[in-house]
């Protein structure tokens, strides 16, 4: 973990003007927004997820957590290890000290259903992150919460993902 910077998943938002959906990831410090572009159903996973929405039937991410409990392994943390010709690369940390490489979108999927952090390598976050100016963390923090209350699963439908992106 040493290194590493801390994120948090502050939400996942649908850019109509490029008809994109990007997970909004900050850095604890509050100075820097890593947007990381995911396909639309990865995005409502994510949205689910962090709303703490249950499915009547384990979805894809749901599975893999109960999964992961039923073999007696948890999920330690998500770390963000690169960004290889414009696609984020993720890694599982499992308690056992296994990691296991996974898309960002999916990484970030699980963290928000245990609870567990997500962390990013530097380099990533200086290659790709945007520096927040003018509103304090909490401001932007509270301005996505009030995006994710009103945000369906039907507004990730159909957009197309383009610019920097987890792997396929």
């Amino acid at each position: 973990m040493a290194g590493l910077v801390e994120l948090e998943v502050l939400g996942v938002r649908r850019q109509t003007s490029v008809d994109q959906v990007v997970v909004l990831l900050l850095d604890l410090s509050g100075r820097r927004l890593l947007p990381v572009v995911v396909g639309p159903s990865e995005g409502a996973a994510i949205a689910a997820g962090q709303a703490g929405v249950v499915p009547p039937r384990p979805m894809t991410h749901d599975l893999l957590v109960s999964v992961l409990e039923t073999c007696g392994v948890g999920l330690e943390r998500v770390e963000i290890v690169e960004l290889r010709e414009g696609v984020f690369h993720a890694a599982l940390v499992l308690d056992s000290g296994e990691r296991v490489d996974s898309r960002a979108s999916d990484a970030v999927a699980l963290a928000v259903r245990v609870g567990c952090p997500v962390l990013c390598a530097p380099e990533v976050l200086e290659e790709s992150s945007l520096e927040v100016e003018g509103a304090t963390p909490e401001d932007e923090m509270a301005e996505f919460r009030a995006f994710l209350d009103k945000v369906t699963p039907e507004d990730f439908e159909n957009a197309p993902p383009e610019g920097p992106m987890e792997a396929p």
